[in-house]
């Protein structure tokens, strides 16, 4: 009986120690897998803990998200505004490559701003339509693929119709991106998310010709349009992951569309635009062309108004407009616009026009002020929340009067050193009123009502921007013609000081071998020249003069702004 007892504890151990090494081995097992999880967790951490950020009471974004999602805006933004501008240096390139003239390669300009100014105040009603981060990335996959379309061109025809989808395209990035911006941030950190999107609104028009001319001058001028696709893929990828998603709320029937209002906004803006732009070059209401075009952007721009007023479902809501920051503020940014673009549409010109300077050179005049202009934008940002926006608004408008007034000294020998000064102070003071401007017209107004408030806000820029232009252009073009000829009425054959030039211009070029006839023929063209360029000089002295009166003429309508980031409440939760 004891034999059985022995061979049963001599088994035993043996089975328990086969099942002891069967759960060590599944416990390294399961122990392995797990380290292989965790690594792969904390590889994906950063990326998850930005998806994952939380949202506050008021629907606004926290964490590191809200900054991913404010560069993802503002590089949109910036491509946008900076294809603005870069493509006037290649003119002169393009239209030697496609065989155009002058006024067949304009309408490369032309057709971006119409298609731009179009799509500005659409972008919330489409936003709300397709969803807005959908609208945003479909925007930046559609203008990335027109850049690209533009630098392939074989023809003028093909390079002005992808120019005009790339400005259908980018016209949904600049609003669409201050509007996310203003949805993302609360209120107390608007100043900083604001003066990021502002750094590329106010540095590109200055950035454009620079990188335009170099692109230009070494690659060739499809590059300028090339240059897009790398940037527009990373601003794609980053919407794609880091804007939040579409509500399901948004989507809209195709039969409640305003039709009506969509194609009497396009009539109205694109024939302001398209008069504004061409005005000139026809010599205004002499052209029956320019006549038609101003008759149906006014009758057009009254049956817009009309019709978006009295429908139930307008394209663009233009009751926006009772809020009162937002109507004083969107009228203010008209003449910021005039101011902003106009001043750096004068600069360059006076550049290359008077002093000779090539794309590269004038990009590099204009490079400083807009590395002022990004500086201050981010000082601006930490305390615009904490002053009054008006205080800062006349600050600005006062800084840049002065200015002006400082350019408007020029004369024929003015060189770079001469500038690099006023410039440097003029990208700093708009900012002063770029950034609050922002704030008190947009700050303070009902989160749902940001969007089409943004699109309102962006446009009357835009076309300020455009007006000012052609007001400055047509006053240049006549004020040079008035200086030319009272500077020809001085000089006759009477006057001392006039037969004393003949006389030393006609020895210059007799000494350089020309004859007596000749030599004088050679006098009298350099003594034109000599009147061109004074007479020239004294009418860029007279646009410098004009800006700084409308500045410091627009300084009333700040009373009917409101505090901005000092004053504004934060916007009613929906």
């Amino acid at each position: 009986m004891e034999r059985p007892q022995i061979q049963s504890h001599a088994t035993e151990p043996d089975s328990i120690d086969i099942q002891a090494f069967t759960d060590l081995e599944e416990s390294e097992l399961q122990d392995q897998q797990n380290d292989r999880q965790n690594a792969h967790q904390k590889r994906a951490k950063p990326l998850k803990k930005l998806k994952q950020s939380a949202s506050d009471a008021g629907g606004y974004v926290e964490g590191p998200l809200k900054w991913a999602i404010a560069l993802t805006a503002s590089l949109g933004a910036i491509l946008e505004v900076i294809d603005t501008s870069i493509v006037n240096v290649a003119l002169t390139d393009m239209q030697a490559t496609l065989g155009a003239t002058v006024t067949e390669i304009a309408w490369v300009v032309t057709g971006y701003a119409i298609a731009n100014v179009v799509m500005i105040p659409l972008s919330a009603w489409l936003g709300d339509f397709f969803g807005k981060k959908t609208y945003f990335v479909f925007s930046m996959i559609g203008f990335t693929a027109a850049s690209v379309l533009c630098g392939l061109s074989i023809n003028l025809p093909v390079l002005v119709v992808a120019r005009i989808l790339q400005g259908f395209c980018g016209g949904g990035l600049l609003a669409k991106a201050q509007a996310i911006l203003f949805e993302t941030f609360p209120p107390a950190e608007q100043g900083l998310a604001q003066s990021v999107f502002g750094v590329g609104v106010i540095s590109g028009p200055a950035i454009g010709p620079t990188l335009g001319g170099y692109l230009t001058d070494t690659l060739g001028w499809r590059w300028i349009f090339f240059i897009n696709l790398p940037v527009g893929i990373v601003a794609v990828i980053m919407a794609i992951v880091f804007l939040r998603p579409d509500s399901k709320q948004h989507g809209r029937s195709l039969q409640k569309v305003d039709w009506t209002g969509i194609v009497l906004l396009c009539i109205a803006v694109g024939s302001l635009q398209a008069f504004l732009e061409e005005g000139e070059k026809e010599n205004w209401f002499e052209s029956g062309f320019i006549a038609l075009l101003a008759f149906l952007a006014v009758v057009g721009l009254f049956l817009f108004i009309w019709r978006e007023l009295s429908a139930k479902a307008p394209a663009v809501d233009l009751r926006v407009l009772r809020h009162k920051s937002l109507a004083a503020g969107s009228l203010y940014s008209g003449i910021l616009g005039m101011g902003l673009y106009g001043a750096l549409f004068a600069v360059p010109l006076f550049a290359q026009g008077v002093l000779r300077f090539s794309a590269m050179q004038t990009g590099f005049l204009l490079a400083p002020g807009a590395l002022a202009s990004a500086i201050i934008m981010v000082l601006l940002g930490k305390i615009s929340t904490k002053v009054d926006a008006r205080i800062l608004i006349a600050l600005g408008a006062g800084g840049t009067a002065a200015v002006m007034f400082e350019l408007a000294k020029i004369t024929p020998q003015t060189g770079t050193d001469d500038l690099f000064w006023p410039l440097i102070w003029r990208g700093a003071t708009t900012v002063l009123m770029f950034l609050p401007l922002s704030l008190a017209t947009l700050g303070s107004i009902p989160k749902e009502d940001v969007s089409a408030g943004s699109g309102f806000y962006n446009l009357t820029r835009q076309l300020g921007g455009s007006i000012g232009i052609a007001i400055l252009t047509a006053l240049l073009a006549r004020r040079e013609a008035f200086h030319r000829a009272i500077l020809l009425a001085k000089l006759t054959p009477y006057d001392p000081e006039t037969t004393e030039r003949l006389s030393a211009l006609t020895g210059l070029f007799q000494s350089r071998g020309s004859d007596a006839a000749t030599a004088q023929q050679q006098a009298l063209a350099a003594l034109s020249q000599l009147v061109n360029t004074q007479a020239a000089v004294l009418s860029y002295a007279d646009i410098f003069r004009f800006v700084g009166i409308v500045f410091l003429c627009s300084l009333p309508l700040l009373l009917f702004l409101g505090k901005g980031g000092a004053g504004a409440k934060a916007p009613p939760v929906h």
